[in-house]
This record gives structure tokens, C-alpha cells and sequence, in this order.
């Protein structure tokens, strides 16, 4: 029940009964089971005079207490006393107790030191015993860690710097986290990154000492790949080689291989092979890759693999691009361009090598990239140093440096189509070096010819000859010696060297992985070259050379006739070279027929050329007195002379194919005539008399003898008089005075004076009136005299008429 319910109920019961009420309000505050506020707030609050009685009910109540008090007091007064009574006596008991207590104490403490001296010392030897187990324990514990850490040490002097990574991995992850809490392990793991760096840091030093060792041994590295790359195409290079250039070389002797010969050769290229394979060593005898290997592995186990392969490429790369870069005189000797070849395959076997025995160092896009990155600069640099280069033989080394350059790398995996690709411009190159070698080549030759046909004595000089050119006549074979061959020493000499160079041009299309029929297509194209333009341009030169005479030029156009009969065997010779047959539908052909043909029509042309210019010469001896009365009566020895020198010529003619004589002889006659009819008409000669016409009728009479008497056998009836036509008309009309005739039939085409020029008749005409007028002053007293001026004055008159009439009417 509640304070307020109480103090509500006591309210209540005071008004009831007072007494008991309060009676109540004692109990509950005896019975400590509310507090006594409530209970005396109701007692103060309920009645004005409550508290009076409360108090007086409240003393009353205390005296009854009190009076049991006393009761039970006195009940129990009496135990007391006896309690204390026995207590006094057992006082006494217990001084004694205790005095006996303390003595026996006394005593205990006593006998008990030496048991407490023996017990410490007992106890402190048990504590030291616990220790020095303790001590063991740990140091048992430590011992393995200081082992570990010692063989660390020595793994580090040892420069054995994986092992020791590995070490410190089993500290940290094995060792260390058992004795963690002692300050030495502390030291130690402090001191571990430390050590790490200068593994790094070593190793990396170690990679570098690496780089310029193999940039230094590049060099050596490369020759010995390529050493052993031509190693093993030793034989087979051999063998292809004696099969293919001396079958060819022989072919015109005997048509097969010496035997004997093949077999010396076979045998000294497996002595070569025997010596190759004992002196060549590999790329691991001539670099130690471990120091590349430790880094890798030792940056692996850092974590750090991928700043170790960046660091490798990047330096690598730069190491190539040194490499790539030649020397400026590379292209004067064939040493520039091997060390710049075994430079380039040494960098490259090297990458090969760290590629295969390495895991992720290098990958294969990365040499690829870098491979290719090198192919652009190496064609870059060859295209630029090759075109220096102006002799055939260092071309074809360089062209067989980079054929064992490709092999090599081919070897091992890189992609060398381009380097094949750039041969093929280099033999270009190489065929237009070796048209300049065999222009002065040729050139020797025809300066060292006598352009005389080849005399032979004997037998052997006879087989000599066909030996080197092959000449097949009959006529010549049934011959008694001496004899001689129809063409020069430059004829077999020129066609050795078309052979030699053949020769030479193979020996470029060698080791290019090309087919039979590419490289017959190679060689007939360098040697249609050769013809049509290095031959072909020598003999133009050889034919407009001052010095070369008349007798010269036809022993050149004999010269080339053979020769142009020959080039049918110079295509047996690629034919049995290449084993192409001539029948195959892309087979290229010789273009000698077209060569020597333009060569001889030069040649004829500068025949006609040189002819007409000797003939000029004859002319210019000429010393006519034009105004002589009467002729010599015979003619003049200037004429009889050219004459005598043109019959001289064409008996050399007699050589010359027919058409080729007759052309010469024509064109002689014709320029001779055309020579005498400028003469007559020259405007610096003012007169000319009638006995200088007679004269000259004489001359012309002996070109028509001349001409008469077939100089050059083929013409047929008159037809090389008919170069005197002109002349002949012209003197006979003035050695007739037949100027009617000409005047009255002028035009028609059965004219007896068809081929006389009005303007040259009224040109000598005028000549000849000069003359007149001057020499017979006294002409005008005879009457035959004026009758012959006056006639030649109404001719000219007429003449003069005829040509106006012609300029007007053209």
C-alpha cells in the first residue's frame, strides 16, 4: 500500500477511534516497513491536537520498552557475570599460551634460517635453471635465424645474390615472425630492404657490365653465326654450283662436266665443312648470358620484372639503333659491310637467344617490331652506300655478304623477303657496273684490233680460233694453210667476253632463291643490255672515230656479221647454263640481230660518209686552167688518181655483202659527179673557155669508164653511168652547141637534154661569154666571131626567159 493510501487510512481510523489509532501509527513505525513520513504527516495533519497525544501515547509506549529492557537485563545478568568470570581465568591460560607461543616462535625462526638460506639458494638455483632452459629455448629459437641470416651474409660475398633474395624470403616468412619481439630481428628486418636495393642495384650493374659486353662482341657473334650459316649450305652451294657454271662453261668443248675436276671440288668443300665445324663456336661460347639471367630472376622475385624488361628493351633498342648506324666509308671495301653485317646478326642471335631461353624478357612482337624497325633502316642504308659503289666485284660481294646476311637471320626465325626484294635493285646496280667494266673492256679490245682478217699457219692456231668463237665454214676448212678467217681478233675476243659477263651476270643471280626460269630471263635480259647498249654504243663510237679508215669500217661490218651469226650459240650457251629451253613460251631472246644491224648501217653509213670525203679531198687537188684554148688531151692526174684509190677500195669491198659494195660504189659515183658539177658552177670561178670544157669532158669521160667497168660487180646494164647522167648532158650540149635542140625540146620527155637545168646551162653560159668577151677583143672584125656572141647573147636571153618563166610559174 502506498504512503498516501496509508496516511489516508489512518486518517480515517483516527476519527473512528483516537486510541487505537494511535496504537497503529506506533506499530507501523516499530515495524520499520514504511518510512515515518507519511505515517506522522497523517498524525500532525488529521486533528489540532493530534501531536499532544501522539506524544503522550509515544512516551508511554517507551516506558513499556523500557521496562522489558530491565526485565530481560536482569534475566540475564547473572550468565554475564559468569561468562566473565571464566573469562578472567582463562586469561591467565592464554599469557601462558602465549608466552610458550612466542618462545616456540622464537625457536621455529631460528632453525628455520639455515632451511631459509638453503631455500633461496634453492629457489635462486631453480630460477637459474629456468632461465638457462629458457635461455636454450630461445636460443634454440634463435640459432636457425642467425644461421639463416649468416648464410644471407655469405650468399652476399658470394655474389650469389638469387639465393640470398631466396633467403631473405624464408627470414621474413618462416624465421623472423618467431623471434619478432627480440631487438636483433628487428635490426634485421630493417636491414633486409637495404640489402635488396643493393642486390638491385648489383644486379642491375651486372646487366649493364652485360649490355656492353655482347655490344662489344656483337661483332665476333655475328661472324660466327653467319659462319655457321654458310657452313651448312657448304655442300649444297658446291654441288649446285660445279653442276650448273662448269656443265655450261663446257658445254660448246665437249657438252659434260669433268668428272675428275667435279670431284676435286666436291672433295675440297667437305674438307672446307670438316674445318668449319672443328674452328666455329656458338654464341654461348663467346658471351655468358648469366648475368642477364640472375637479373631477370633476381628482379622476378623483387616484383619488379616489369622495370627490369623496360629497362632491357630500352637499352637494347638503343643499342640497335648504334648497330644500324654505318660508318660514312662503309661502301669503299667489302670489310665496311661485313662488320656492319655481323654487327646487325650478332645484335639479333643475341635477342633469339634471350627469347628462347627466357620467359617474358623479350617476347616475339618485340623482336619482330624491332626486327622490322632495323630491316627499313639496313634497306635504307644499303640502297644509299651500294649506289657509291662503281665496282662489279664489291657489288657481288655485297650481294653475297647479304644473301649469307639473310640466310642467317632466316635461321633464326626473321622474315627476309625485303633484303631479296632490295638484291633485286642491287643486280640492277650490278649489271649496269658491269656494262661499264665491259664498255672499257671493249673498248680495249678494238683499240688493240688491226681490223685485218686472222692468219693462220697450221692447224693449231686453226683450232685455237674455233676454241674460242665458233665459226663454221666449209670453204674455209678445205682451204690449204695458210689461210684466213674473214673476221678480226676483236671478233673472238668480244664473244669470250659476252660469255665472261654472262659469267658474271650469273654469278649474281646465285644463292636468290630463284627459279631456273627467272634467272635464264635475268641472264638474257642483262646480256640483250650488254648488246643493245654497251656493244652496240662501243661500235658507234669505234665507227665515228677520226682515225678509223674505209679499210677499217668493213672489216668492222664483216666483224659484226659474225658476230650477229653468233648469238645463237651465246643463246645455246644460257640455255645450257640454266637448262631453260629456247622453246618455252616466256623465253627471252638475244637482241643481236637488231644490234649488230644498226651497228652496220652505221658502219655503211660512215663508209659512204668517209668515201665521199676522200673523194672530196681528190677534188680539192684539182688546179683546172679555166681559161686554157685547148685541153691536155688527156685527163687530169688528180681524177686518174681518185679513180685508181676507188677501184683500190672496192676490191675491199669484195668482202661485203653486195648490196652494201653496190650502195658504196653508187653513192661514190653520184657524189663525184655531184663534186664536178659544183665545181663547174662554183660562184667564185667567173670564166671558163672552151678548152677548159673540153677539158673537163675528158675527166668526166674517165669517171664514165670508170664507171663503165663494173668497179663493184651486181649492177645491171648501165645503171652506175647513170650517176654521170647530169654531166654528161651538160657537156655534150655545150661540146655540140646544140642549143636549139635543147631550147625547142625543153620539157619534153624524149629530150636529148632531159637532165640539164636551164639555170645551170645559163649559168655556165654566162661563164663562157665572159670568157669570150675578155679573150677576143678583136673578135668583132671576124664575122664568125660576132656571129658566135651574138648567138650565145640571144641564148642567154632565151635561157634567162626560160628560168623567169619557171620562177614565175612555181
Amino acid at each position: 500500500m502506498s504512503a498516501v493510501g496509508k496516511s489516508g487510512a489512518c486518517g480515517a481510523m483516527l476519527e473512528e477511534d483516537p486510541d487505537q489509532t494511535y496504537e497503529n501509527v506506533l506499530a507501523e513505525i516499530q515495524s520499520f516497513e514504511l518510512p515515518i513520513e507519511a505515517t506522522l504527516r497523517s498524525v500532525y495533519d488529521d486533528q489540532p491536537n493530534a501531536h499532544k497525544k501522539f506524544m503522550e501515547k509515544l512516551d508511554a509506549c517507551i516506558r513499556n520498552h523500557d521496562k522489558e529492557i530491565e526485565k530481560m537485563c536482569n534475566f540475564h545478568h547473572q550468565g554475564f557475570v559468569d561468562a566473565i568470570t571464566e573469562l578472567l581465568k582463562v586469561r591467565t591460560d592464554a599469557e601462558k599460551l602465549k608466552v610458550q607461543v612466542t618462545d616456540t616462535n622464537r625457536k621455529f625462526q631460528d632453525a628455520g634460517k639455515e632451511v631459509i638460506v638453503q631455500t633461496e639458494d634453492i629457489i635462486r638455483c631453480r630460477i637459474q635453471q629456468r632461465n638457462i632452459t629458457t635461455v636454450v629455448e630461445k636460443l634454440q629459437l634463435c640459432l636457425p635465424v642467425l644461421e639463416m641470416y649468416s648464410k644471407l651474409k655469405e650468399q652476399m660475398s658470394a655474389k650469389r645474390y638469387y639465393s640470398a633474395l631466396k633467403t631473405m624470403e624464408q627470414l621474413e616468412n618462416v624465421y623472423f615472425p618467431r623471434v619478432s619481439q627480440y631487438r636483433f630481428c628487428q635490426l634485421m628486418i630493417e636491414n633486409l630492404p637495404k640489402l635488396r636495393e643493393d642486390i638491385k642495384e648489383i644486379s642491375m650493374s651486372d646487366l649493364k657490365d652485360f649490355l656492353e659486353s655482347i655490344r662489344k662482341h656483337s661483332d665476333k657473334i655475328g661472324e660466327t653465326a653467319m659462319k655457321q650459316a654458310q657452313q651448312q649450305k657448304t655442300f649444297s652451294v658446291a654441288l649446285q654450283k660445279q653442276n650448273r657454271v662448269q656443265f655450261g662453261k663446257n658445254m660448246h668443248f665437249n657438252g659434260r662436266i669433268p668428272e675428275e675436276r667435279n670431284e676435286v671440288e666436291l672433295k675440297r668443300a667437305f674438307e672446307e665443312e670438316d674445318e668449319n665445324e672443328e674452328e666455329v663456336l656458338t654464341v654461348q661460347d663467346l658471351v655468358d648470358f648469366s648475368p642477364v639471367y640472375r637479373c631477370l630472376h633476381i628482379y622476378s622475385v623483387l616484383g619488379d620484372e616489369e622495370t627490369f624488361e623496360n629497362y632491357y628493351r630500352k637499352q637494347r633498342k638503343k643499342q640497335a639503333r648504334l648497330v644500324l648506324q654505318p660508318q660514312s666509308n662503309m661502301h669503299e671495301t667489302v670489310d665496311g659491310y661485313r662488320r656492319y653485317f655481323t654487327q646487325i646478326v650478332g645484335f639479333f642471335v643475341v635477342e633469339d637467344h634471350i627469347l628462347h631461353v627466357t620467359q617474358g624478357l623479350v617476347t616475339r612482337a618485340y623482336t619482330d617490331e624491332l626486327w622490322n624497325m632495323a630491316l627499313s633502316k639496313i634497306i635504307a642504308v644499303l640502297r644509299a652506300h651500294s649506289s657509291y659503289c662503281t665496282d662489279p666485284d664489291l657489288v657481288l660481294e655485297l650481294k653475297n655478304l647479304i644473301v649469307l646476311f639473310a640466310d642467317t637471320l632466316q635461321g633464326y626465325g626473321f622474315p627476309v623477303n625485303r633484303l631479296f626484294d632490295l638484291l633485286f635493285e642491287i643486280r640492277d646496280q650490278y649489271n649496269e657496273t658491269l656494262l661499264k667494266k665491259w664498255a672499257g673492256v671493249f673498248r680495249d679490245i678494238f683499240e688493240e684490233d688491226n681490223y685485218s682478217p686472222i692468219p693462220i699457219v697450221n692447224e693449231e692456231e686453226y683450232k685455237v680460233v674455233i676454241s674460242k668463237f665458233p665459226f663454221q665454214d666449209p670453204d674455209l676448212e678445205k682451204q690449204s694453210f695458210p689461210k684466213k678467217f674473214p673476221m678480226s681478233q676483236s671478233v673472238p675476243h668480244i664473244y669470250i667476253q659476252v660469255k665472261e659477263f654472262i659469267y658474271a651476270s650469273l654469278k649474281f643471280s646465285e644463292s636468290l632463291h630463284r627459279s631456273s626460269t627467272e634467272i635464264d630471263d635475268m641472264l638474257r635480259k642483262s646480256t640483250n643490255l650488254l648488246l643493245t647498249r654497251t656493244l652496240s654504243s662501243c661500235l658507234l663510237n669505234l665507227i665515228r672515230k677520226p682515225h678509223i679508215g674505209l679499210t677499217e669500217l668493213v672489216q668492222i661490218i664483216i666483224n659484226t656479221t659474225h658476230l650477229e651469226q653468233a648469238c645463237r650459240y651465246l643463246e645455246d650457251f644460257i640455255t645450257n647454263i640454266t637448262n631453260i629451253s629456247q622453246e618455252t613460251v616466256h623465253t627471252t631472246r638475244l637482241y643481236g640481230l637488231s644490234t649488230f644491224k644498226d651497228a652496220r648501217h652505221a658502219a655503211e653509213g660512215e663508209i659512204y660518209t668517209k668515201l665521199n670525203q676522200k673523194i672530196d679531198e681528190f677534188v680539192q687537188l684539182a688546179d683546172y686552167d679555166w681559161t686554157m684554148s685547148e685541153p691536155d688531151g688527156r685527163a687530169s692526174g688528180y681524177l686518174m688518181d681518185l679513180i685508181n684509190f676507188l677501184r683500190s677500195i672496192f676490191q675491199v669491198f669484195t668482202h661485203l655483202p653486195g648490196k652494201v659494195a653496190q650502195t658504196a660504189c653508187m653513192s661514190a659515183c653520184q657524189h663525184l659527179s655531184t663534186s664536178l658539177m659544183q665545181m663547174l658552177l662554183d660562184s667564185e670561178l667567173k670564166q671558163i673557155s672552151m678548152g677548159a670544157v673540153q677539158q673537163f669532158n675528158l675527166d668526166v669521160i674517165q669517171c664514165e669508164l670508170f664507171a663503165s667497168s663494173e668497179p663493184v660487180p651486181g649492177f645491171q646494164g648501165d645503171t652506175l653511168q647513170l650517176a654521170f647522167i647530169d654531166l654528161r648532158q651538160l657537156l655534150d650540149l655545150f661540146m655540140v652547141w646544140d642549143w636549139s635542140t635543147y631550147l625547142a625540146d625543153y620539157g619534153q620527155p624524149a629530150s636529148k637534154y632531159l637532165r640539164v637545168n636551164p639555170n645551170t646551162a645559163l649559168t655556165l653560159l654566162e661563164k663562157m661569154k665572159d670568157t669570150s668577151k675578155k679573150n677576143n677583143i678583136f673578135a668583132q672584125f671576124r664575122k664568125n666571131d660576132r656571129d658566135k656572141q651574138k648567138l650565145i647573147e640571144t641564148v642567154v636571153k632565151q635561157l634567162r626567159s626560160l628560168v623567169n618563166g619557171m620562177s614565175q610559174h612555181t
